[in-house]
């Protein structure tokens, strides 16, 4: 699989759009789950189905991060639409994935507030028009300025990152992968995941509530042999929950 320069430029717009923020609030829920970033990759691309296992194990790295002031210390769309291209182009399993979106969502960071370093040389804009009173040109400035900075600064970067970097990293992956590197590759891609479940159930898990986590872990393990899909657990675990309440309720 190759990505062409079209596909590269609507990752590169997509990512510009949600790191932006221009789209509203919406935009913000997106830069925070590389979900969808993913499925758009996979859209592209043409293999949403492969694209979605990789950037679900993405997800998992992020699932209990925070952002004090809307500041990641990684960025997850950035790293989502760089890690899943290259994934399917060197037909990487999601683990090794993962070890090439911790790199690049950090750089990713960098970038992000870079983008904020470039929005501070136009505040004396934004001031003159506050001092002069003009409600339309501020409201304007303060949307439309930073939306153009970003696009200015992500499109370009993320298009000669993904149509010039991802066959190149994918290239070394295959290059490597009968060596020991790429099975630190893989080992420390399911660390990572394994770790992101840590943090979530750490943030919001109470220690009453762990054994359903841990009924739910084992379940999966066991009945893998039936190919049980998430469906079907989804129910499972709506009657559990059910039974939670129906038990625990105290009578009127």
């Amino acid at each position: 699989m190759e990505l062409t320069v079209i596909q590269a430029l609507i990752i590169a717009i997509w990512v510009a759009l949600i790191e932006s923020r221009c789209l509203g609030y919406a935009t913000l829920t997106l830069r925070f789950s590389p979900l969808m970033t993913g499925f758009v990759c996979g859209a592209v691309m043409g293999n949403v189905s492969e694209a979605m296992m990789v950037t679900a194990t993405i997800q998992l790295i992020y699932m209990g991060a925070v952002a004090p002031g809307g500041t990641l210390p990684s960025e997850p769309a950035i790293a989502a639409a760089i890690a899943v291209p290259v994934s399917l182009i060197g037909n990487l399993s999601p683990n090794q994935a993962v070890a090439i979106a911790v790199p690049v969502g950090l750089l990713g960071s960098y970038l992000y507030q870079f983008r904020f370093f470039l929005n501070t040389f136009f505040t004396k804009v934004m001031d003159k028009y506050a001092a002069e009173g003009d409600g339309r040109r501020l409201g304007l400035s303060i949307m439309l300025i930073p939306t153009v900075i970003s696009f200015c600064l992500f499109i370009p970067l993320t298009f000669i990152a993904l149509y010039f970097g991802a066959p190149v990293i994918s290239d070394v992956v295959n290059m490597i992968s009968n060596g020991p590197i790429f099975h630190i590759l893989e080992v420390v891609g399911g660390g990572l995941a394994a770790l992101g479940i840590a943090v979530i159930m750490h943030v919001i898990g109470k220690k009453s509530l762990l054994i359903f986590f841990f009924l739910a872990y084992f379940m999966s393990v066991s009945l893998s042999s039936l190919e049980i899909n998430t469906v079907t657990y989804a129910i499972f675990g709506c009657i559990c929950a059910g039974m939670y309440i129906l038990f625990t309720a105290k009578e009127a």
